[in-house]
């Protein structure tokens, strides 16, 4: 073989070495976590910065031991995470990192607000979250961020879910469906707007002559008087028209920032390249999920100077871009 081609071959060869294998870790199908972290891997794909693939799991908390353990040979496991989630990994606060904090996790971007659903059908006899006490509870998917949110709003509220008549652990088209089969009576879920899932649910009891309720969460609550102290600045206030899911009313509720993740052993190099697609990709992206219009660069940074650090590279993006200073 003739030396220039072996030199070319060799470049060749390098340049695939260099570009990461990234999985994306997501959340189950019907939330918007499966769908943007779908279309992220596309739009790195497309770009030629990764080998990318979205792979569906339990979410945040799920998300986040697939970074601390898989990461390796080559092969990065970044997520979606919510910010509580990911605070709780991070600190050691959380049952299953207590005895190894995740110190690996970089932040690359903030995404979009999760808005918290406390979902039920008018007549239930569920009116405020005290209302769930005796009743058929699904708390999210074991190891989820919609888990850990549900436990802290309990708390807040007094509840647990011994208080329930039955607990489910299901994720967002699970529980759904279970609600419109009448197998249980109320469900949290922590996604962006609208959830598909939720949409599907709401006509589909719609056919059946019933109508969905979302509990609401008001800021001048006991309840969110009582979480905002408890865990301060974890999550702000926020409103569910009632057009996105055909409520009779709009629903004051508590939204959390999602984050996008990734191990602090991702180079630099990769990691400025991935948040440089991101942003270049934004139409592309936010055709694919309605709440990536929240996907921002000045929303991105907005976590900068927190308990969790950003990764160096997309720092430095965010500096070119002038989003930071």
């Amino acid at each position: 073989m003739r030396p220039w081609l072996l030199a070319l071959l060799a470049l060749f060869g390098l340049a695939l070495a260099q570009k990461p294998r990234v999985v994306i870790a997501t959340g189950g199908v019907g939330g918007v976590y499966f769908y943007y972290g779908t279309a992220l891997a596309e739009i790195w794909n497309k770009a030629g910065v990764a080998e990318a693939q979205a792979t569906q799991t339990a979410a945040s908390i799920d998300n986040l031991l697939l970074l601390e353990n898989r990461t390796g040979g080559g092969t990065y496991y970044c997520g979606t995470v919510l910010p509580d989630s990911a605070y709780l990994a991070y600190t050691g606060g959380h049952e299953r990192f207590k005895d190894k904090p995740a110190k690996n996790v970089r932040i690359l971007f903030a995404m979009y607000p999760n808005y918290l659903h406390i979902v039920t059908r008018e007549g239930a006899g569920i009116r405020v979250v005290q209302d769930l006490k005796g009743k058929r509870v699904s708390t999210g998917a074991p190891g989820s961020g919609t888990e850990v949110e549900a436990l802290l709003v309990l708390q807040a509220a007094g509840l647990s879910p011994k208080d329930f008549a039955k607990q489910e652990r299901l994720g967002a088209q699970e529980s759904a469906n279970a609600l419109s089969e009448g197998t249980i009576d109320a469900f949290f879920w922590s996604g962006g707007l609208p959830t598909g899932a939720i949409t599907e649910l709401s006509a589909a009891l719609a056919r059946k002559g019933q109508r969905i309720y979302l509990v609401p969460l008001d800021p001048k609550s006991t309840v969110v008087q009582t979480f905002q102290k408890r865990f301060p600045g974890l999550a702000g206030p926020g409103v569910i028209p009632k057009a996105v899911y055909g409520a009779r009313a709009d629903t004051p509720t508590l939204t959390f920032w999602n984050l996008f993740v990734c191990p602090a052993s991702l180079p630099e190099e990769a990691a400025y390249a991935l948040t440089k697609a991101t942003f270049e990709g934004l139409e592309a992206l936010r055709a694919a999920v309605a709440a990536a219009r929240d996907t921002t660069l000045q929303n991105a940074v907005r976590f900068v100077g927190g308990t969790i650090p950003y990764h160096e590279g997309a720092l430095r993006y965010f500096r070119e871009a002038g989003a930071l200073k």
